[in-house]
């Protein structure tokens, strides 16, 4: 069963501001979030510090502290998104997703555009990895790909592929 709940959450003395938001049974919001029309699943887990807006979320993802997650952002069951992370318009992180601390998704190439009609999408398939400080441009990344820390990913990365180094290059195949 899911809730709506609007306004500042009081289940504890710290602030949080929850707007417009529907909770799957068991989610769990921390102190000193900032959410706004967002949609979560079942068991969730949104840390300290998290800023969200308009996303969608699966069941069962945790999102670490000094992530933001911007609108029109779909995010797959049992995905991580670990802290100081960033995650913009026009992305969807597929199931079972492990998106590393301080990695960066860019939707705007020519920033500042300040023309959202300009921006891009990308996608990361289910099961992908992306590594620690890894910034992708606007690509595709397949299924069980693996993007090495530090990464600066410009073109699509096939499924399985294991791409590391700026720009981006495949270095080998995940079995």
């Amino acid at each position: 069963m899911s809730t709506e709940t609007t306004g500042e959450a009081d289940t504890t003395d710290l602030p949080r501001v929850i707007e417009n938001c529907r909770f799957g049974d068991g989610t769990e919001v921390a102190p000193f979030a900032v959410l706004s029309d967002c949609r979560f699943g079942r068991d969730c887990r949104v840390w300290r510090f998290v800023n969200c807006y308009g996303a969608t979320f699966g069941d069962e993802v945790m999102i670490g502290s000094f992530v933001e997650v911007q609108s029109d952002v779909v995010v797959g069951d049992r995905t991580r998104i670990q802290s100081h992370a960033f995650v913009p318009s026009l992305t969807e992180l597929g199931d079972d997703v492990f998106f590393s601390h301080g990695a960066a998704i860019v939707n705007d190439v020519y920033p500042p555009s300040g023309d959202s009609g300009k921006w891009e999408e990308t996608a990361v398939g289910d099961g992908a990895v992306i590594g620690t400080n890894a910034t992708l441009l606007p690509v595709e990344v397949g299924e069980n790909a693996l993007v090495g820390a530090g990464a600066v990913v410009t073109e699509d990365v096939p499924p399985n592929a294991i791409v590391a180094g700026n720009p981006a290059e495949v270095v080998g195949y995940r079995e």
